[in-house]
């Protein structure tokens, strides 16, 4: 009898062969919509394998309603919302998807990072308003991106590829990190430093680290008072790295020049959240990733996650590695 995998949101056919051709393939037909928390359980009862979203909050009564669960692929390279800990205690296997969605999330952090300096979404309104009448010097001027600098917390995959981007504009790059990146000092001239002097210097603050315990309100009241009242807030990793009331301050307050902002604490937000009534927000649905070539992608590795640990193969990529060890695997991982 062939493993059951249950996918909890539509994903292309096409991706999914390998995984059809071992397994019993079950999935969650709407594209658009997250699978209701009583369908999980359901499902998660008879699954071997989970294919999840960062939407689906894979906790300890899925973990426990989920006996024969073997593994848990996220599409994803963030796995905030599952309990790893306690997967790791009933041995099931955590993965992600790292690296294929890098430059394609640095691409669209910087895009964000230029449009909330060039005021280029609330530019593009002017026009459909129709309130463009007359040219003037100063109409919808906004701040130059070239010779500013840029301070990346967290230097990762991400943060170093968005850091690449910034040498294209003469950008004096700071970071701050758990440790220190020494090939982005090496490549890209970046500057390590403490996130007091970053907050402190920087003229762009780009959020791009993990949410753990230690990052949760990493970004509050102290932390937007800290900034240059000319600076611009970027957050293109976890909503949850930052106190939104206390950006809904700095901005009210002036603290701040304004926010680019993919990721919110609680999604999705609705037109009426707090945060929109400013026009110096600019604010996306979470599409860091999402371009179609990089998506197909994720999707694919999420599938040969699952297939591989099916198999007693290693994953691609495994978020409790200690796991892959104490199963034996001579794969790499």
């Amino acid at each position: 009898m062939k493993p059951y995998v249950y996918i909890t949101r539509k994903v292309p056919e096409s991706v999914l062969q390998p995984l059809q051709e071992i397994a019993e393939v079950g999935m969650w037909p709407h594209e658009d919509q997250p699978v209701p928390r009583d369908v999980l359980l359901k499902e998660a009862a008879r699954a071997e394998g989970l294919f999840t979203m960062v939407s689906d909050q894979i906790d300890a009564e899925v973990l426990n309603a989920a006996p024969k669960l073997k593994v848990v692929a996220n599409m994803a390279v963030g796995y905030d919302n599952i309990a790893v800990a306690e997967a790791t205690e009933k041995d099931i296997m955590v993965c992600n998807t790292p690296d294929v969605l890098t430059d394609t999330t640095a691409d669209l952090t910087f895009a964000l990072l230029m449009a909330s300096a060039r005021r280029v979404v609330e530019a593009s309104g002017y026009i459909r308003d129709n309130r463009w009448i007359n040219w003037s010097p100063l109409l919808l001027a906004g701040h130059d991106i070239h010779h500013k600098t840029i301070g990346i917390v967290g230097m990762g995959r991400i943060g170093q590829a968005t850091a690449k981007r910034a040498t294209g504009f003469d950008m004096k790059i700071l970071y701050h990190n758990r440790s220190r990146n020494e090939k982005a000092e090496q490549e890209l001239g970046a500057t390590y430093c403490s996130l007091d002097e970053l907050l402190e210097q920087a003229d762009f603050v780009v959020c791009l680290a993990p949410l753990t315990s230690e990052t949760k309100a990493l970004f509050s009241t102290e932390a937007f008072k800290e900034m240059k009242s000319s600076a611009i807030f970027i957050n293109a990793s976890r909503g949850g790295l930052v106190d939104e009331d206390a950006l809904y301050d700095a901005l009210k307050d002036g603290e701040i020049a304004g926010a680019g902002l993919d990721v919110f604490a609680s999604e999705p937000i609705k037109a009426d959240h707090p945060l929109l009534q400013f026009e110096n927000v600019t604010a996306l649905p979470h599409i860091g990733s999402a371009s179609l070539e990089t998506r197909m992608k994720m999707a694919e590795m999420t599938v040969t996650n699952i297939a591989n640990v099916l198999n007693g193969h290693a994953p691609v990529a495994v978020v409790n590695e200690d796991l892959v060890e104490k199963k034996g695997s001579n794969a790499s991982s």
